[in-house]
């Protein structure tokens, strides 16, 4: 009799703890509560950070390379990416290894995504940047 008893309990404990760990895990009366504590005025707690929201704007500044310069005439041809040529008479300016080194006017003429510029200060080389700030 002993013999036949001893499985059945087996599988009976092993049915019913499988079912003890789900009650525990999903029913709210299982979980730890936490007690609001009173604040401590020898030890200030620090404010959680607040959150901030990114905020991701497109970039619209004016980006070029001077393509040739012409020291005598002194005027540059610069290169704009399609559909972001400037306005004729908008001073840029030239930047090499993040230094500025010259202002430019833009003069014209203009031929699909290049357009001439007169050097109106600094130095001017082939590669520098072009920027509007």
């Amino acid at each position: 009799m002993m013999k036949k008893l001893l499985p059945c309990s087996l599988l009976t404990l092993a049915l019913l703890l499988p079912g003890c760990a789900w009650t525990k895990r999903h029913l709210p009366w299982h979980h730890e509560t936490t007690t609001a504590k009173p604040p401590n005025p020898s030890n200030p707690e620090p404010p959680a950070p607040a959150k901030s929201k990114t905020i991701v704007t497109p970039d619209e500044s004016l980006a070029a390379t001077v393509l040739t310069v012409n020291t005598v005439g002194r005027f540059v041809v610069l290169n704009f990416p399609e559909g972001r040529v400037p306005k004729l008479d908008q001073h840029l300016f030239l930047y090499r290894d993040g230094l500025k080194t010259a202002e430019v006017k833009i003069v014209g003429p203009k031929q699909d995504t290049s357009i001439v510029a007169d050097i109106l200060s600094g130095d001017a080389q082939a590669g520098d940047t072009v920027r509007d700030q």
